[in-house]
């Protein structure tokens, strides 16, 4: 019972882990493995890929890996993933892409280009198109005065509804 006293003791006296790390400081870290895995050496291959190749060539890009022979860490091969039909235009620009990021190494690290076409980006839920017939004057007036957009548009579509059937449903 007293050595469980003493410990509790000693870890009670002890500072807590030091300052707090702001979390940019942990990412190279946590995804240093994740990185390695993918053939990325310096993970700021990835980071910093508007800057080795410019803007214009990284809004269409993005590295996916780097593949060295067994044993080596020269002449391998960058894998890029490519949006669009800008494949072609990529490969043509391969010879400045290479010496750019063997610049960004300081050694020649990559020898070739593949380039693999990007899958295309998830696409955002499409709206509905407003109802095509106008909806009659008398009731329109009364719809603009409501902020919400979504209630006016169903409250429109209603109102639309209502004017295409001849007016409210008669009963007996």
């Amino acid at each position: 019972m007293t050595e469980r006293k003493s410990r509790t003791a000693a870890r009670a006296e002890r500072p807590r882990g030091g300052r707090a790390r702001a979390v940019a400081d942990l990412l190279p870290d946590v995804g240093g493995a994740a990185f390695r895995r993918f053939g990325f050496v310096q993970s700021a291959v990835v980071t910093r890929w508007a800057e080795i190749v410019g803007e214009r060539y990284a809004g269409l890009s993005q590295p996916e890996s780097i593949r060295f022979a067994p044993g080596g860490r020269r002449d391998g091969v960058l894998t890029l993933s490519v949006s669009g039909a800008h494949g072609p235009m990529m490969q043509h620009i391969a010879p400045a892409i290479i010496e750019r990021v063997n610049r960004f190494f300081g050694y020649p690290a990559v020898a070739r280009i593949a380039i693999r076409p990007a899958l295309p980006a998830p696409s955002a839920a499409r709206t509905p198109p407003p109802s095509l017939r106008p909806v009659p004057a008398e009731m329109g007036d009364t719809l603009r005065g409501i902020a919400d957009p979504e209630l006016r548009e169903c409250l429109a579509a209603l109102a639309g509804a209502v004017a295409r059937t001849g007016g409210p449903p008669r009963i007996g």
